[in-house]
């Protein structure tokens, strides 16, 4: 922020946490300046004749990068609630429930649609502005101050009578819409600048997954000689690696607790892995949950050793698989699948060809049940694997882990380079509505160039 200057006089606020504020800017309600509106429960059925099935939009609709609308579904709404909670340009909506306080602008150009019960409207009334509100809302979100006051300890809800009467300090009109001007010029920026980032981010993904599935059916030598493999998934393969099913590959198939086990959790015990614990080709053993030891040397069985491959038999995930670390040895997992490889099939390779392309074509070939995300021992057992020898094996592992890591750190730095920019736009929002920052001699670039070639014309 060192390259904008304070205004030259403040005062005290007479909020502890805002501090002081610019001497000729006065404090208000947020009521006082827009018109807020409470969605309506959900109808989930006809009541009468004239009522109509139309779009609306939950919290989780409400992201900083703006309105997402990948997930609108349709309820039913009464032609009073079609009349005043259909949402119109200019309109900041602030998410009541679940990630209280996050706001947006709905904007012109956006398809009808409608509000429910876990988002606050706010209408501007007369002259106030919409975009001066939504970055006083972002301000409010960044400071804490919106989970203070929902007391986010428990179930929080920003509800219509607290975003009413929450502080909102403003300047006067103009300025408002000059700091609005700014914000939304110098966001932007930051936002391409982000966005850039997420696009390398994700070509770094393609290129990672597209060198796994390459060389986990292709293999590593480029003078091999190819045949044809006889499955869609993998098309052509070494001439000399042998294509197997599953079943043959393995020393055992099966599946882990498929119980409740709810009431044998204890604070300390028998490790049970689950979903969550298996990423793309690593184990996460944060959030691990523990089970009586009584109870699962009773399902002794069930138990996973150390070097067996876990798979995620259910869910969104379906197929994703990693091997159990040294330190897993003899725990338990809740219903994944379990692999333990044959003695021609190393467990790092399998997880990256499990993880690849050819992997996860293979178990949507396989899935269980139409239209269910799940996977079943018998199916998986049918599951072509690829097998070149052992050495080769471990030679794919040795390069896809150097190259793989070389990736993975790109991306870690891209992540903390969005970070950064988020925190820098976070900072400058704040800095710009409080008035920490004074902009008042700022002038947009394209009326910056206006002027310059004014000058030059007169000139």
């Amino acid at each position: 922020m060192s390259k904008y200057h304070a205004y030259p006089e403040y005062k005290d606020s007479g909020v502890e946490w805002l501090g002081v504020i610019p001497v000729h800017w006065h404090s208000t309600k947020i009521k006082y300046g827009y018109e807020i509106t409470l969605g309506k429960m959900l109808q989930k059925e006809m009541k009468a004749y004239d009522d109509e099935l139309k779009p609306y939009l939950k919290a989780i609709n409400i992201q900083p990068e703006g309105v997402w609308l990948d997930v609108v579904e349709n309820m039913w709404f009464s032609q009073g609630d079609l009349r005043s909670l259909r949402l119109v340009g200019g309109d900041v909506l602030i998410s009541e429930g679940g990630d209280v306080g996050r706001a947006a602008i709905w904007k012109d150009e956006l398809p009808e649609c409608y509000i429910q019960n876990a988002i606050n409207r706010a209408r501007p009334l007369k002259d106030r502005s919409s975009s001066y509100l939504y970055y006083w809302m972002v301000m409010l979100k960044s400071s804490g101050f919106i989970d203070i006051l929902c007391n986010k300890a428990t179930i929080a809800h920003y509800t219509a009578e607290k975003l009413e009467s929450s502080q909102l300090f403003i300047p006067p009109f103009k300025e408002a819409g000059l700091i609005s001007d700014f914000l939304d010029h110098e966001t932007a920026k930051i936002d391409t600048l982000i966005e850039k980032q997420q696009q390398f981010i994700q070509l770094l993904n393609e290129k990672r997954q597209a060198m796994i599935s390459h060389a986990v059916t292709k293999g590593l030598n480029t003078s091999a000689k190819m045949r044809e493999s006889g499955v869609l998934s993998i098309g052509q393969m070494p001439e000399h690696w042998t294509l197997k099913s599953l079943s043959l590959a393995s020393k055992k198939l099966a599946v882990g607790l498929a119980m409740s086990v709810t009431d044998c959790y204890e604070e300390e015990g028998i490790p049970i892995i689950r979903n969550q614990n298996i990423k793309e080709g690593y184990f996460d053993g944060s959030d691990m949950l523990y089970l009586n030891p009584v109870f699962a040397e009773a399902q002794a069985s069930k138990k996973v050793k150390a070097g067996d491959v876990v798979i995620v038999r259910t869910g969104s995930n379906v197929g994703l698989a990693c091997c159990v670390p040294d330190e897993y040895d003899q725990c338990h997992t809740f219903t994944t699948l379990i692999l333990t490889p044959s003695d021609e099939l190393v467990k790092e390779y399998f997880t990256y060809c499990m993880n690849s392309a050819y992997g996860k074509a293979e178990v949507n070939r396989l899935k269980f049940g139409f239209g269910k995300d799940n996977l079943n021992v018998g199916e998986l057992r049918t599951m072509h694997a690829l097998l070149p020898g052992v050495n080769e094996q471990k030679e794919i592992i040795s390069y896809l882990d150097q190259e793989v890591a070389k990736i993975e750190l790109m991306v870690k730095k891209a992540h903390i380079a969005i970070e950064l920019m988020q925190e820098r736009r976070t900072a400058l929002i704040s800095a710009a509505v409080t008035g920490k920052i004074d902009v008042r001699d700022w002038v947009a670039p394209q009326a910056r160039q206006t002027r310059q070639t004014n000058k030059e014309v007169v000139a």
